[in-house]
């Protein structure tokens, strides 16, 4: 007999998820084994939300639908912060849930599943029959990609363990076409890009699939570019590309920006990290919005042209109205060669705050890490006052090297970040920058990390505190509810199989290199003893926002 569970299982990975994550109890077994038999890869993690934010960066870094399998009641609430940061971030993502059935009201699995999904603000769905089977599970999977949402598919288990009904159909979904503007929302956007004469094109997670034909229509126009955190990467290659507008930006970047008499966002909120609370935008700037979710335009702040349609749809219909042209705009030699010396923070000059045999400042910390990696790498980033330095000192390949799970703003998502990161690239290093606030929420997923036999680089920002905080409230305050004695995070990490080294100096990375060269099969977490740097620079916009 094939159960629905067999069946459902099956039936996604016909219709193409990329990976699935989880963590496999008695109500979520028969279905992960009918996924890995039918061919799709599991990871076994440590912990569910471990888990959520593995099958969440996968999805980011592959494009792909990933599964997240979990066993009902506390397996889905254990994790409710990857699936909040997975929703928040629109993440095409299948989530497995379990559920007890309709009449195990005392069970001591059963709650109201449907409405913790909601309150994580993902999608939640249901397989309510065998009949319904394949239609459920369709209709979940098409919600996920087409409109790029989180889906909790609630499987009760007396449906999984019915007898399946029907033959499971031979069915293609593709991703939604790109949307094409109405006529006068682009005539809008193209007189205001010819008025300009400093425009600058900023893109989102949005504007990720429209790289050339951004690219193009600011060569056409003379605009300059640059993109929101989660799109690191996009226009490494041309010479007008500012890096990440909004708190991470350099000082050049930061004043470029705000000198810009048009800001054009593609696929971008134009939130207060990306503007700065609005500080990136001058006084007589024009604001215009691409975006494909007509609830996204004016979201954040009042934009004077919103557009609905594809960043590419966009970008290629206004290619059209440009075609031919060669303005220089904002791309003149001068700002080329300041973007060339001054654009980016390691050719920022800062004072070295590193106490010798003590300390690592953080900046020289990132800039000879950055050196000493390969150039193939995927970089992803946990949260806390030291997640600029990251951010903006190592260098990135492209849009794929870059992972940023930050919508939630939760601090301990780094390690499963990275993790999922690296099986969606895995041609590539991974590389984490934590703090040792983060770390040591995630660490049981170093074991993940070591069973997979990743090469992955664990660069952790060890103040012994959560400093964010510290710095926030100030040291006339009471700080012993967030700082903490010294943790030998090497010690700890050399536990769990991997290497680990202890940093206080750049002589002290001389094994990084060699390790890199090695062809490694394990981790290697560095502890590395960074310097007080008194606030990151960007910590103060941050923190605004609360």
């Amino acid at each position: 007999m094939t159960t629905v569970a067999e069946q459902v299982g099956t039936y996604l990975a016909r219709l193409g998820v990329g990976h699935a994550f989880g963590v496999v109890g008695s109500g979520n077994f028969v279905i992960t084994n009918a996924l890995r038999q039918a061919g799709v890869p599991f990871t076994a993690a440590r912990h569910e939300g471990g888990a959520a934010t593995m099958a969440d960066a996968y999805s980011r870094m592959s494009e792909r639908v990933s599964v997240l399998s979990l066993h009902q009641g506390c397996g889905l609430t254990n994790a409710g912060t990857g699936l909040c940061e997975a929703a928040k971030s629109r993440t095409p993502m299948i989530v497995l849930a379990a559920e007890t059935a309709a009449h195990q009201t005392h069970s001591n699995f059963a709650m109201d599943q449907e409405g913790f999904a909601r309150s994580v603000m993902a999608q939640p769905a249901r397989v309510y029959s065998p009949e319904t089977a394949m239609r459920d599970t369709l209709r979940a999977y098409r919600v996920a990609l087409r409109d790029r949402r989180t889906v909790v598919l609630n499987l009760p288990l007396n449906v999984q363990s019915a007898e399946a009904v029907g033959e499971i159909p031979d069915t293609m979904v593709e991703p939604r076409p790109d949307a094409a503007p109405s006529a006068i929302e682009l005539s809008k956007l193209s007189e205001a890009i010819s008025a300009s004469r400093r425009p600058v094109f900023v893109a989102g997670r949005g504007g990720r699939g429209a790289k050339q034909e951004i690219l193009g229509l600011a060569r056409a126009t003379g605009a300059l570019v640059a993109t929101s955190a989660v799109a690191k990467g996009l226009f490494n290659d041309d010479a007008f590309n500012l890096g990440i507008s909004g708190g991470f930006s350099s000082p050049l970047t930061a004043e470029l920006i705000r000198d810009a008499d048009l800001i054009v966002a593609f696929g971008c909120a134009l939130n207060m990290w990306t503007m700065r609370h609005g500080k990136l935008i001058g006084s007589n700037t024009v604001i215009a919005q691409v975006d494909v979710d007509d609830a996204a335009l004016g979201a954040h702040r009042p934009v004077d042209i919103p557009v609905l349609g594809s960043s590419r749809g966009v970008a290629s219909a206004l290619l059209g109205v440009f075609d031919g042209e060669e303005r220089t705009g904002y791309r003149t030699a001068e700002v080329r060669d300041r973007i060339g010396n001054y654009g980016r923070w390691d050719q920022t000059p800062t004072a070295d705050l590193g106490v010798p045999g003590h300390t690592i400042d953080p900046r020289e910390l990132s800039k000879e890490v950055n050196g000493l990696l390969p150039a193939e790498r995927i970089v992803s980033i946990d949260s806390g006052n030291f997640m600029g330095y990251p951010s903006q000192y190592f260098d990135v390949p492209d849009e794929f090297g870059f992972c940023f799970t930050q919508a939630f703003q939760s601090i301990g998502l780094g390690l499963y970040t990275a993790i999922g990161a690296a099986l969606a690239q895995p041609a590539r290093m991974p590389v984490l920058g934590t703090g040792d606030g983060g770390f040591l929420m995630a660490v049981q997923e170093l074991e993940t990390a070591v069973r997979l036999k990743l090469p992955l680089v664990v660069v952790v920002y060890n103040d012994a505190a959560y400093s964010a905080e510290v710095h926030h409230f100030g040291q006339d305050q009471d700080m012993s509810t967030v700082t903490f004695p010294d943790t030998d995070i090497a010690a700890l990490a050399r536990g769990f199989g991997a290497e680990g080294i202890t940093v206080r100096s750049i002589e002290d990375l001389h094994p990084l290199g060699q390790w890199a060269a090695s062809s490694p099969n394990k981790p290697l977490v560095i502890d590395a003893k960074i310097a007080d740097d008194g606030g990151s620079w960007w910590l103060a916009e941050a923190f605004q926002g609360h």
